[in-house]
């Protein structure tokens, strides 16, 4: 407990006549939800393309062939992803998608087993994201490939800053970037679909190529793995679903309205790159990668040229945003749950979970280190906890329509569940050996931290008696101790709000033996004789230079004894602890730190009420 003297003027009439401030300027509309949440997703038409052709490319140039329709079929499952992540948000408005379903529908341990695999994807997104940025942005200037590591921390640092400023504000920060790639790209596609054949092959000449001399055939085993690879586009899909509450009122329908569009514009993009692919017949080249090679054929060697690789950069970068607009959504309703701490579930007065976004940042940093601000070696990570997390929620989903008979929409949930959780178990098998193993080691590990947080919860709430009518309060003689080393303003003031109260009052001093010590410690007493205030000062030998153990060593005999002249039966020991609080912050650099130590030492040995009381110095006293 903390009590503050009241030293300064009261506020002024128009602060009391403020209006509160209801929230609703930091959240989302559509439009803004497309930039805060969607950017992930968006961003991935700058890779998605091109790992279906690096897969197809074992086939050779007959295998490039069939870009269009692994990307087609990537497409049909989009169409699946947004219906049903549709229908989930008017099921769950509350947000937490993939969490939320399982948890109504599927029981807690495969709630938790969705949760986790959300968490870890969303780290490895933001870790994903920024490395990919920086290496696109160190291509272009290979003087900083060796900085790579720094320049990632700092694009996460600057994302992590615009984020505590509220989803709202990053929001409207990362709108014209998104705005400038999905206009770039459309165009790159609208133009390139009047042309007869590549405007310029600049980008690539002089780059070897990466088609395979020994080329397979095409089997139905490398389309899936050309399928499995491309889905990777589909990462950020769910973000919306997770961040419903987010959004203004009514929040779900601007939510659905959010996921349709996301889900137009990138199937939109997916399939016209995919077209222009196979009209242009672009293939895999070493250095070069495949949107940039679309450019370069639809829009020529130019400015727009550049234009289209500038905004690919800025909006990989920003990507990570994804990431920050739903992972602390869905810790607030673990929190709510008690499964993770609940300082996850605090909100400040931007709309934001602080907390939240700087766990994501701190771990994302931790990942980044450990990578080196390496994409490739975080790239076998990616993708595969979403992949669980859509399948869980689809299976979810197929349970809530079988509930209310309406099987069509089952059935496409269920098409949906069996498309996923393929494509989940060829990306595991194919990215095992580079690293996919990992998360498979840190998705169970990431659900016990969960059931562990939630056993120590329901043990806590035992302890209290959560749910169940408390004993109605009664009266206890109160005691109240103020430790005191001198006789000042602070001292009467201490001794004032400690009458006010306490049953007893009892001002302490510690003792120690040198010389000085003693001699300090009775020209206290005589002062304090001198002054009466008629509160009992005790003195506390020490035997050690220690401040904090003498004196509760003195509560515990106080709690302990059964004598009535000490404290009598049931008596509550407050121990009040009087700190001057200067009026500049570094002023407070001067002082002794005496009240924290003797704080902290009651507060680990003994069960007595901490009272902190903070005396403002102000020049106008």
């Amino acid at each position: 407990m903390t009590v503050t003297a009241p030293t300064t003027e009261q506020g002024t009439a128009s602060d009391a006549e403020e209006p509160p401030d209801t929230g609703v300027r930091h959240k989302l509309t559509v439009v803004t939800g497309l930039a805060a949440l969607s950017l992930d997703a968006m961003a991935s038409v700058a890779y998605g393309p091109e790992a279906i052709v690096l897969v197809l490319a074992a086939a050779g140039g007959h295998g490039l062939g069939f870009t269009l329709p692994v990307t087609l079929a990537i497409g049909g499952l989009l169409a699946v992803l947004v219906a049903s992540y549709r229908q989930v948000i008017a099921a769950f408005p509350e947000g937490g998608g993939a969490y939320a379903v399982a948890k109504t529908h599927l029981g807690p341990r495969a709630s938790l087993v969705a949760a986790a695999s959300l968490v870890l994807d969303y780290i490895l997104n933001v870790a994903v994201a920024v490395t990919a940025g920086v290496a696109a942005l160190t291509s272009a200037l290979p003087g900083l490939y060796e900085d790579r590591l720094w320049l990632c921390l700092g694009v996460l640092i600057l994302i992590t800053a615009v984020n505590l400023r509220g989803i709202a504000d990053s929001a409207r920060a990362f709108l014209v970037p998104t705005a400038v790639f999905v206009g770039a790209i459309l165009t790159l596609i609208v133009v390139g679909l009047f042309r007869e054949g590549p405007a310029s092959a600049a980008a690539s000449a002089g780059h070897a190529s990466l088609l395979t001399a020994n080329a397979t055939s095409v089997g139905a085993l490398l389309l899936l793995k050309a399928f499995a690879s491309g889905c990777s586009a589909l990462t950020g899909v769910e973000a919306i679903a997770n961040a419903v509450p987010s959004f203004r009122a009514p929040s779900a329908r601007r939510a659905m309205r959010a996921e349709v569009a996301l889900g137009a514009l990138l199937g939109v993009m997916l399939i016209g790159l995919a077209a222009l692919i196979s009209r242009f017949g672009i293939q895999p080249v070493q250095g070069v990668t495949v949107l940039a090679q679309l450019a370069d054929a639809s829009l020529g060697h130019n400015w727009a040229f550049f234009v289209v690789q500038f905004a690919t950069v800025v909006l990989l970068s920003l990507s990570a945003n994804t990431s920050f607009g739903g992972l602390p959504v869905l810790l607030k309703l673990l929190a709510r749950d008690n499964y993770v701490p609940h300082v996850f579930g605090l909100k400040a007065d931007r709309q934001v979970h602080r907390h939240g976004v700087v766990w994501l940042a701190t771990m994302s940093g931790a990942l980044l280190i450990f990578s080196g601000g390496d994409t490739n070696t975080l790239v076998p990570l990616f993708a595969i906890g979403v992949f669980i997390g859509f399948t869980i929620a689809q299976t979810g989903m197929v349970l809530h329509w079988r509930a209310t008979r309406q099987w069509g929409r089952a059935f496409l949930n269920g098409l949906g569940a069996l498309l996923t959780g393929v494509s989940a178990a060829v990306v595991t098998a194919t990215k095992f050996n580079d690293g996919a193993w990992l998360v498979l080691l840190a998705l169970p590990l990431l659900v016990a931290v969960f059931a562990c947080v939630h056993r120590a919860y329901k043990l806590i709430g035992k302890r209290l008696g959560v749910g169940r009518i408390p004993e109605p309060p009664h009266r206890r003689r109160s005691l109240v101790l103020v430790p005191v080393s001198s006789l000042t303003r602070l001292t009467s003031e201490a001794l004032t709000v400690a009458v006010s109260l306490g049953d007893e009052v009892r001002a302490v001093t510690v003792c120690h033996p040198d010389p000085e010590d003693r001699a300090a410690t009775e020209a206290l007493e005589r002062d304090w004789a001198l002054w009466n205030p008629e509160i009992e000062l005790v003195r506390i030998l020490a035997e050690r230079r220690s401040l904090g153990r003498p004196i509760t060593a003195y509560v515990r005999k106080l709690t302990a004894s059964e004598s009535a002249s000490e404290s009598g039966p049931g008596v509550r020991v407050t121990v009040l602890i009087p700190e001057a609080e200067p009026e500049h912050l570094w002023q407070r650099l001067l002082q002794n730190q005496r009240g924290a130590i003797v704080a902290h030492a009651v507060r680990r040995d003994t069960d007595a009420v901490i009272c902190r009381l903070r005396f403002r110095l102000t020049a106008r006293q």
